[in-house]
């Protein structure tokens, strides 16, 4: 498909800077099968969902994989910002690297050191390869060492749209992170998730709406934009998550007793979907995933998706469009463009039921 068909004018000011604030405090447009609309808030998810429902939820936890340094090379020193998007070794990333052409293979990177400041943590990177996947580095440390080195002198990667209005701070550690995130890797975070709350995942269970949890690591791919003219001509960067062999028999439980899988957020339901079989059966899952998903995609295993508003001709508004409509998605987000929805990682929810939903 063209991808100039999922193109469509964001004011500025619809893009939120901080999260809404207590979360679950959010505006949710429900856009039922049809393109119906009603307009609620996140809290009111146990009133939306039905006994028997079940939630998914990606449990990853975001990193603070955004490391500026600086590579010096003959007495001449250059500023490296990398940020850091597929682990392939204990002591090896796979990391996007703004003005990379400084860099050669055999340079090392100290992290955590620039010509303006010398740090009192640092951590050392050698260069081992660059394609356009991006640039390997090979760490001096490995494994829980060079997490915790990342962790000291690493930044959290807010998105290009945020980042570009405001620098990083101290809240969005506690903002950009789910409340229920624990397996560590991500690069970003699964922002549908946002916008719980411990007392609203008590409320849901009381509602009789079971919980869920799989991991998919979100890698900065996520952020990367479209660039070809046609879908067909677009590359997914692969991400790893895994969904245990326990979900995935409680999650066919729910749908053979005639309950909804409602996944939140696209990376719950990307990682789904790779993990169901044709018949809609859910299968243990281990691997890396890089599902493209555009409308024509016949799913298989989620009835129900809770999501943000994504950005213009992204793979996400791809997604959104091929599980309720097109025209149904360009009619709801020019309606929430209209009303004062809040956009994309700290924005408003959407709970989109698909156009086929039984």
């Amino acid at each position: 498909m063209r991808v100039d068909l999922f193109d469509f004018d964001l004011p500025a000011e619809r893009i939120a800077l901080r999260p809404a604030s207590p979360r679950d405090a959010a505006r949710l447009m429900v856009v039922g099968p049809g393109g119906a609309v009603a307009d609620r808030i996140v809290r009111d998810l146990p009133d939306i969902l039905r006994p028997g429902d079940a939630l998914v939820f990606n449990d990853t936890r975001v990193i603070p994989a955004q490391l500026e340094g600086i590579r010096e090379r003959a007495g001449q020193v250059a500023s490296i910002s990398a940020t850091l998007h597929r682990r392939l070794a204990p002591d090896r990333w796979l990391a996007f690297v703004k003005g990379a052409k400084k860099l050669h293979p055999g340079d090392v990177v100290r992290f955590g050191e620039t010509p303006e400041a010398c740090l009192l943590s640092t951590v050392d990177a050698k260069v081992l390869s660059k394609d356009d996947d991006g640039v390997v580095f090979a760490f001096e440390l490995a494994g829980v060492h060079l997490d915790e080195a990342i962790a000291r002198v690493g930044h959290i990667p807010l998105p290009p749209y945020i980042a570009s209005k405001r620098p990083e701070d101290a809240q969005d550690r506690a903002d950009y992170q789910t409340v229920y995130a624990r397996d560590e890797g991500s690069v970003a975070a699964p922002t549908a998730g946002l916008h719980f709350t411990s007392e609203l995942l008590e409320r849901l269970k009381a509602r009789g709406v079971s919980l869920h949890f799989l991991t998919l690591h979100v890698g900065a791919g996520t952020f990367l934009p479209v660039k070809s003219e046609d879908t067909a001509g677009h590359r997914m960067h692969p991400e790893y998550g895994h969904v245990t062999a326990e979900t995935a028999a409680a999650l066919n439980a729910v749908r053979a007793a005639g309950g909804r899988i409602v996944a939140v957020g696209t990376t719950s339901l990307r990682l789904l979907e790779s993990a169901a079989a044709e018949d809609g059966m859910i299968h243990p899952f281990a691997a890396e995933t890089s599902i493209f998903i555009t409308p024509g995609y016949r799913f298989r295993a989620v009835d129900v998706l809770m999501t943000n508003f994504h950005l213009p001709r992204s793979t996400l508004f791809m997604l959104v469009s091929a599980f309720a409509g097109l025209d149904t998605m360009k009619a709801a987000y020019a309606r929430a463009i209209a009303s004062g929805y809040r956009f994309y990682s700290y924005g408003d929810g959407s709970l989109l039921f698909r156009e086929d939903a039984r």
